[in-house]
């Protein structure tokens, strides 16, 4: 019989719900070396956790993060609460002995996350930061074919994340438009996702260029909040962070880049899309067709070269096997499985999983660059942390 590891998670909404399903369905599906027992679900508004908690089979609910990782009967602390709490609850259950596993970006500045991930390894627990985009089967593909050299030397990065939620100027000043609770804007908030992206497919990040805009100077106040969706008041607030963010990058290996990261981008609902060129090929991938893969490689044969696209859905494709038959295709919800899947055999194997704190502080120290960037106009080197 699997032995079970208990899991206290803080946060109820939007990812609140895509975490309590991964926790759900990776012992359904794939062979993990734990069971997990979804033990106790925290959150500030009890009543409005406890109907998560009842939606997902979270056995209690509490109030309280600060009870519920230090409770003996706790082995793993997930936290998916706003950006200004991950230090205090990463660090609080490193302490106590807890795995912890983290929703991105780690922290609001490169002092707490490098804080978090001092804490971890001091403690020896095994933590990851869940950028999910990596455990897309395509994604980790063009991962594989990227290591065998099927594309050759990298040479360029193209990554854009566009999204159109906050266009209307009335939408409420809710959380992650406040520089104090989220730490910035698109760039956090979908930017970390193309910058963790590219540090896993292409390499680390040497130097940065950017700009910055904030677009919507001033929003109504929220009265209700649920997830991404929001009513407002009549008093308003401030916008403090920004609403798209661009740069350009270098790259350790040589390769040069591109980066874009908006809300602002009317029609746009998801648009997570990156393109590598290399010496002899080419991979590209938009994660509003997510089951795809699109390639092109110089070693065809004359006369026969073009890009084509590869249903990543096969059981020989990452992750795919414990799923569906070929052809019947992933959605949004499956990258969050994969993450808690190899986080639960990185405990086995004593041995955090990629991406960890180490790992998501220097993503973290990339964000900080960009935003020195941006308010001075100039080129800055990216920290080295590790």
């Amino acid at each position: 019989m699997t032995e079970t590891i208990s899991v206290a998670f803080i946060g109820y909404k939007f990812m609140g719900r895509a975490h309590s399903n991964a926790w759900r369905q990776a012992a359904a599906f794939f062979d993990v070396p734990y069971r997990p027992v979804l033990k106790v679900l925290c959150g500030r508004d009890v009543q409005a956790a406890r109907q998560v908690a009842d939606d997902f089979g979270w056995e209690e609910v509490c109030g309280s993060w600060e009870e519920a990782v230090t409770r003996p009967d706790i082995d793993i602390v997930d936290i998916c609460s706003p950006g200004n709490t991950h230090r205090d609850i990463a660090i609080a259950a490193a302490q106590a002995g807890k795995h912890v596993l983290c929703e991105k970006p780690l922290a609001n500045t490169l002092a707490d996350a490098k804080a978090m991930w001092y804490a971890a390894a001091e403690a020896n627990v095994i933590s990851m930061v869940n950028f999910n985009y990596r455990r897309t089967p395509a994604v980790a593909l063009a991962k594989q074919m990227i290591a065998n050299g099927q594309i050759g030397e990298i040479r360029h990065w193209r990554g854009t994340y566009l999204q159109d939620w906050i266009v209307d100027p009335e939408f409420p000043l809710v959380w992650r438009l406040q520089q104090g609770i989220a730490g910035s804007g698109a760039l956090g908030d979908i930017g970390a996702h193309s910058i963790d992206l590219a540090r896993y497919l292409v390499g680390e990040i040497a130097a940065v260029s950017a700009l910055t805009r904030t677009f919507v100077k001033e929003r109504p106040l929220p009265t209700a909040m649920t997830g991404l969706s929001a009513t407002g008041g009549q008093a308003r607030g401030p916008v403090t962070v920004d609403d798209a963010a661009l740069w350009l990058a270098t790259f350790d290996n040589g390769a040069i880049g591109t980066f874009e990261a908006t809300r602002m981008a009317t029609g746009r609902r998801n648009y997570n899309r990156f393109e590598i060129n290399g010496s002899r090929g080419s991979i590209a991938f938009n994660f509003e067709r997510m089951n795809e893969l699109e390639y092109f490689s110089l070693d065809d044969p004359p006369g026969q070269q073009g890009w084509r696209t590869i249903l990543a859905t096969d059981p020989l494709h990452p992750y795919v096997s414990a799923w569906w038959p070929a052809g019947h295709g992933l959605g949004y919800e499956h990258t969050f499985t994969h993450a808690v899947v190899d986080f639960l055999k990185g405990i086995a194997a004593a041995r955090s999983p990629q991406p960890d704190f180490a790992d998501g502080t220097q993503t973290q120290a990339v964000l900080e660059a960009i935003l020195r960037s941006a308010q001075s106009g100039v080129w800055v080197s990216v920290e080295r942390v590790g």
